[in-house]
């Protein structure tokens, strides 16, 4: 029951709320449709509501006092009012100013036919009075204030344009434009306007009149324009011809000056370029004598480079090659004592098992195995011996043989490194093989030789060896001219080094191994020593 009550309450409580609203919405509404306010350049004008209003009454004899009445208007300007519009009416009147533009043609006291254009800017009365007047006339018709404004400065303008002559309109243009605004703007207030101001714009004619009054002035002050520009155009050609002369005078000198500098200048310029030139060619001939000396550097350098390559190579070679016969003589030499050690343990066994046999014969039996096991010791020992001494001995061979090759390949490098011309001997006997083969192949190709004349003994074999050896010579003979290299002593010269060198590595090995029942042979050949080797 108290729930239905409160759910009762709630729903009244509801409809009050929006009935409240609904209302008050309504009142907003009636509000805005009923209150009317005038924005600040309007003004409020309400028909069907009386206002009191001050009048002002002229008496006969010229003398004026005010009095109240009612009027059926009533005015509010920049305010509000409430405006009932079932009974009431309302207006907005606009107060801004209005710019009125007239071209009237009127006639002047001389006769002349004008053009005259102005500009004036009117507005309604800020007054009520003003107000009221402006609404009686132009409520309805707001446009209509520009025509009759415009109507009535073209009347006055005629009127006081015939009283002035062109000459009074030109010079007294504000005095003009005064007196049509004073009379004017009686017949504006009337009808609740007020003129803010009045300009003429100009004047004109359709004859040229205006423009002849000033037609002797202008003659005259273009006369006396021409004349004073003829006299500054004289004063300006004295000056010119002043200045020009005094130019010349100058320039002249100038041109002395800028001669006399030039010739220094060539002079000071020709010393500088010959000495520019020197110092280039100077330090070209510098640049150049670096570079020799660079490229014999870079020269000396790559040779040694070669050399201490070659070198480290043959003494890699020799003690990998040493170090591989020293462990093959190790390995040969345990194998045998092994072999040793294993028939006198086999000796041992078999004199134990013959020991086990014959106890009866063991004292012959253990002495004679005693002598055999001594005899297998004996043998045993002298074999080990023998053969460490052929390992020692074929050590001392192998490492003879690498002196000998590293004191071939050690001057084989001093001689490249001390006489360049030594090392591209060797590289010409390198290719010596090869042009030996082409000059071969001249005589290959020749199918018949026929010899007439021939005398000696020997016949076509001596001419053609003598032929050949010619040949040969003229080979040597062109390589010499074009490279400078004697291939016959370069050939001369590496058989003596040869032969030096065989001599010397067979010297070393017997002086390192005197006790070795045979010498050992190199398997390769040391190679070849140049010249400069052979001489030293």
């Amino acid at each position: 029951m108290q729930f239905t009550d409160a759910v009762g309450t709630l729903f009244f409580i509801g409809i009050g709320i929006v009935a409240a609203i609904v209302i008050a919405l309504v009142v907003l509404l009636l509000a805005r449709s009923w209150i009317k306010v005038a924005r600040a350049d309007e003004a409020l004008v309400i028909s069907g509501r009386k206002q009191k209003v001050q009048r002002a009454i002229i008496s006969a004899d010229g003398s004026s006092h005010s009095e109240m009445e009612e009027s059926p208007v009533t005015v509010i300007v920049n305010g509000k009012s409430l405006v009932n519009p079932i009974t009431q009416r309302h207006e907005i009147i606009s107060l801004r100013s209005r710019q009125v533009s007239l071209n009237a043609e009127a006639q002047s006291l001389d006769s002349v036919t004008l053009n005259v254009d102005g500009v004036a800017i009117v507005k309604i009365g800020s007054d009520p009075l003003y107000v009221r007047r402006a609404a009686e006339r132009f409520a309805s018709q707001d446009s209509a204030i520009e025509q009759f404004t415009t109507e009535q400065l073209e009347g006055a303008l005629r009127g006081i344009v015939a009283t002035l002559s062109v000459v009074e309109l030109m010079r007294e243009r504000k005095k003009f434009s005064d007196q049509i605004a004073a009379e004017v703007s009686q017949e504006l207030a009337e009808q609740g306007l007020i003129l803010d101001s009045f300009q003429i714009k100009g004047i004109t004619d359709a004859v040229g009149y205006i423009q002849s009054l000033g037609a002797p002035e202008i003659q005259a002050k273009r006369q006396s324009a021409e004349i004073s520009q003829t006299n500054a155009d004289r004063a300006i050609n004295q000056k010119n011809i002043a200045n020009k002369e005094a130019n010349l005078i100058e320039q002249t000198a100038l041109d002395t000056n800028t001669a006399n500098s030039d010739s220094g200048i060539g002079r000071a310029r020709a010393e500088a370029e010959q000495a520019e030139h020197l110092a280039r060619a100077q330090a070209e001939q510098a640049v150049l004598q670096q570079q020799a000396e660079n490229k014999q550097a870079q020269l000396d350098a790559d040779i040694k480079r070669v050399a201490d390559a070659q070198r480290y190579e043959a003494e890699t070679r020799a003690q990998a090659e040493l170090y591989t016969r020293e462990r093959a003589a190790e390995a040969a030499a345990i194998e045998q004592v092994k072999q040793a050690e294993a028939r006198t343990r086999i000796a041992e066994q078999q004199a134990q098992a013959d020991r086990a046999k014959a106890d009866g014969e063991a004292a012959a039996t253990q002495a004679k195995a005693a002598g055999e096991a001594h005899a297998l010791r004996a043998l045993a020992e002298a074999e080990s011996d023998a053969r460490r001494l052929r390992a020692n001995a074929e050590a001392d061979a192998i490492r003879a043989e690498g002196d000998a090759k590293a004191a071939a390949l050690e001057a084989e490098a001093k001689a490249i490194a001390s006489n360049q011309d030594a090392f591209l001997s060797q590289q010409v006997l390198q290719v010596l093989p090869s042009i030996m083969a082409e000059f071969a192949k001249g005589y290959a190709a020749i199918g018949n030789v026929s010899i007439i004349g021939s005398s000696g003994e020997d016949g076509a074999s001596s001419v053609i060896g003598a032929d050949s050896a010619k040949a040969l010579r003229s080979v040597f003979d062109s390589v010499h001219s074009a490279t400078g290299l004697d291939l016959a002593g370069i050939i001369q010269g590496q058989a003596v080094g040869r032969g030096f060198g065989t001599g010397v590595a067979e010297a070393t090995a017997t002086a390192s191994a005197p006790s070795t029942p045979r010498t050992p042979t190199p398997t390769t050949p040391p190679p070849p020593a140049p010249p400069a080797a052979a001489a030293e």
